[in-house]
């Protein structure tokens, strides 16, 4: 059985280790992937039936889910393989596949789908043993790791909730720690730790760049330790 840490988060409510310990049971079934660890706001969930639920603090997200964070609202999520996805407020990411099993790297499957928003990537134990198995699909291109944090902000220009100021229309990246590769109609390209990115569609070649654009990423101070991007 998967034994997963939990951190001490000062000044916010966590998740029981029994909880995620029996995620981990029944990670298999391709049903639970993770659970919900912090949240600032309104967050939900729509299952592939259309079903919509509220979810809170120890909510568990299932693959297929797609989550949806309201204005102004932050949302942490801890998947089995102790990863985790911050989501920005005004975001919408599908939650398309997760498999993991502690022993069997062969099974191990992570596919997201951010639609809109913005986010932050913390690899996991499925990460730094199948790196080849994850994937993070936007509508400028698809992002893989190699053992990594990293950020992400797509605008659409259309409607945008919560996005940085002065932010052009497409995707933006940043790499915390280590790297990513994005790939998109035009090619592969690797991004490096410190090195931040602007990818305008999914036939562009991304512009690569060492200072930060605009990107924001402000999780509450009173979860404390979060990564936070500022420009």
């Amino acid at each position: 059985m998967l034994v997963v840490s939990i951190p001490e988060l000062p000044a916010m409510r966590f998740v029981p280790i029994l909880v995620l310990l029996c995620m981990a049971a029944v990670a298999h079934a391709g049903q639970v992937a993770g659970v919900v660890v912090q949240t600032s706001g309104a967050l939900s969930a729509r299952t592939p039936s259309g079903a919509v639920k509220p979810l809170q603090v120890r909510s568990e997200v299932e693959s297929g889910d797609t989550l949806s964070t309201a204005a102004g609202a932050y949302a942490l999520v801890r998947f089995i393989d102790n990863s985790e996805l911050t989501l920005k407020p005004g975001s919408t990411l599908v939650v398309e596949q997760f498999a993991f099993e502690d022993g069997k790297p062969e099974a191990d499957r992570a596919s997201f789908r951010l639609v809109k928003g913005g986010l932050r990537s913390v690899t996991g134990l499925l990460g730094k043993r199948s790196k080849d198995r994850f994937a993070m699909k936007t509508p400028s291109a698809t992002i893989g790791i190699r053992g990594t944090t990293f950020f992400l902000e797509y605008l659409s220009g259309k409607g945008d909730i919560d996005a940085s100021p002065g932010l052009t229309p497409g995707l933006h990246v940043h790499v915390g720690s280590g790297g990513i590769s994005i790939v998109n109609s035009a090619g592969e390209f690797r991004y490096d730790s410190g090195q931040f990115g602007f990818i305008k569609d999914a036939q562009t070649r991304p512009v690569k760049m060492f200072t930060n654009p605009g990107m924001i990423f402000a999780p509450p101070a009173a979860w404390g330790g979060a990564d936070t991007l500022t420009p």
